[in-house]
């Protein structure tokens, strides 16, 4: 029987992935290890108990002892905080699903591969911030990372059997997100929920704001760059509204393998889930007549300056990711409050990148874990400065 473990089990991805584990046979089907989750206890304890886990964490300190009542009598362990997230990655596992949002997610990632595991990477800021030292990690330990966002999983499958000294170009589909089509004007009075109207895709509220702004794309860029390893120009970005092709691959005699699907998170889930098989997924089959056609627009980056910023952060490398994207975060913090405007984000995360470009060396490549969470720490500092002074603004 398999191990498996879900970090961020309570998130869409995660959701997701205890429904596949469900059909697949549930806890007949699988031994899990390790589910941790946020503040949403009940359910957390509900999947352990159903699954029935090992141990259940959730990352917040405080929500412990409602944990524990939640899982009384069951024998399910019971944890809480960051020390508790590494204790459970700890815990040797043959599959585990990295979705916890954010940087948060990274240290645990790093500790699961320790074991030789399959990884499953939805959190994209693990690429982003320490790419070339996640993948020696994977190296290091005979562990495999498998992509979980949508574009990579299509990436991914659209290369299996091919030469990567053929591909001449990786095209990222984006939806455009939420305001897409609105004018160029009124974006910077975007509201919260005007955002979060995302028209395709049902995703967690932050990553519905990325869309919207492009920042997830953005990331999606770096991450290409860094798990596939191809040069920075081969990698383009499409608006593809119908979000019906997940990504292309072209090919030096002219070939692009597309990868098209319903807009349904299962299935890269499932795939990395199966992997190297393909098991029946539970997702829509496409009706290509009902569907009728598929469109295309170039990106505008006036619109999503943050596609802008990801080529200039993969110029730069070494610690210029985990700067990206600690100030993304950040800033989305701020939006999130309703301190700052739609098109402040854009703004917070360049002077950011500028400032620690002249006061470090932002090119630095990073030599540790320790060294990406530094990086991060001091971004987030700089960048709460600068999303504090931009409120200031507004406010007054």
């Amino acid at each position: 029987m398999r191990r498996v473990s879900v970090f961020g089990a309570t998130g869409s991805i995660g959701e997701s992935t205890f429904d596949l584990m469900m059909r697949a046979g549930g806890a007949e089907a699988f031994h899990t290890v390790a589910l941790t989750g946020g503040r949403n206890v009940s359910r957390l304890a509900e999947m352990a108990r159903t699954l029935r886990a090992e141990v259940a964490v959730t990352a917040h300190d405080d929500c412990l002892p409602a944990l524990r009542a939640a899982l009384d009598g069951s024998g399910i362990t019971a944890a809480a905080g960051p020390e508790a997230l590494l204790e459970a990655a700890d815990r040797p596992a043959d599959w585990v699903m990295s979705a916890i949002v954010g940087a948060a997610g990274l240290a645990p990632g790093f500790r699961a591969l320790r074991h030789g595991t399959t990884l499953a990477l939805a959190n994209k800021e693990s690429l982003v911030t320490a790419g070339p030292l996640l993948m020696a990690e994977a190296a290091r330990h005979g562990a495999r990372i498998l992509p979980v966002d949508s574009e990579h999983s299509a990436i991914f499958q659209a290369l299996v059997g091919e030469d990567m000294a053929a591909v001449e170009r990786i095209v990222l589909t984006a939806s455009g997100g939420a305001l897409r089509d609105w004018p160029l004007d009124k974006l910077a009075k975007a509201t919260v929920a005007e955002a979060l109207a995302h028209p395709n895709w049902s995703m967690g509220p932050r990553i519905t704001i990325d869309s919207a702004s492009m920042f997830n794309k953005a990331l999606e860029v770096i991450e290409t760059r860094e798990y596939f390893g191809v040069a920075p120009e081969q990698i383009e970005v499409i608006i593809h509204p119908e979000s019906i092709i997940h990504s292309m691959v072209g090919y030096r005699d002219g070939a692009i393998m597309a990868h098209l699907g319903v807009a349904d998170m299962r299935h890269a889930i499932g795939y990395a889930l199966n992997w190297p098989e393909r098991g029946e997924l539970p997702v829509a089959r496409l009706d290509f007549a009902a569907l009728g056609r598929l469109s295309f627009r170039a990106p505008d980056e006036a619109r999503y300056p943050a596609l802008r910023l990801a080529r200039e952060v993969m110029a730069v490398r070494g610690q210029a990711g985990a700067t990206f994207n600690a100030a993304k975060e950040i800033a989305l913090d701020h939006f999130i409050g309703g301190e700052v405007g739609f098109a402040d984000m854009a703004g917070i995360v360049e002077d950011t990148l500028a400032a620690l470009s002249r006061e470090t060396g932002l090119g630095n490549a990073p030599k540790s874990l320790q060294e990406v969470l530094a990086a991060d720490a001091r971004a987030r500092a700089l960048a709460t400065g600068i999303a504090t002074a931009v409120a200031a603004r507004r406010a007054g």
